[in-house]
């Protein structure tokens, strides 16, 4: 089955890094929803809620102020200007 590497990081400090099933985010232009094999992107992000559905752990939301996220080769990699790890949604 094919998943993404997932790495959150703050400003500041680091957030969560794994191997997920499903990335959802807010970008300014809209909600985007990341899957294995998309197209290579990269977005600003929305204040709002990121959720992370991990390979193999429940699925959780993530907070964030802002900032960017790029998809590169089932890489998924999110800068934000300040995160907060949520719990399971």
């Amino acid at each position: 089955m094919a998943e993404l590497q997932v790495e959150i990081v703050a400003a500041d400090h680091f957030v969560w890094s794994g191997a997920a099933k499903l990335v959802k985010a807010r970008s300014v232009d809209g909600e985007i929803g990341v899957l294995p094999g998309h197209v290579p992107m990269l977005s600003l992000l929305a204040a709002g809620d990121l959720e992370i559905e991990p390979v193999s752990e429940s699925r959780f939301s993530v907070q964030v102020d802002g900032g960017f996220f790029s998809v590169e080769s089932d890489r998924v990699v999110i800068v934000a200007d300040n995160a907060v790890l949520g719990t399971a949604a």
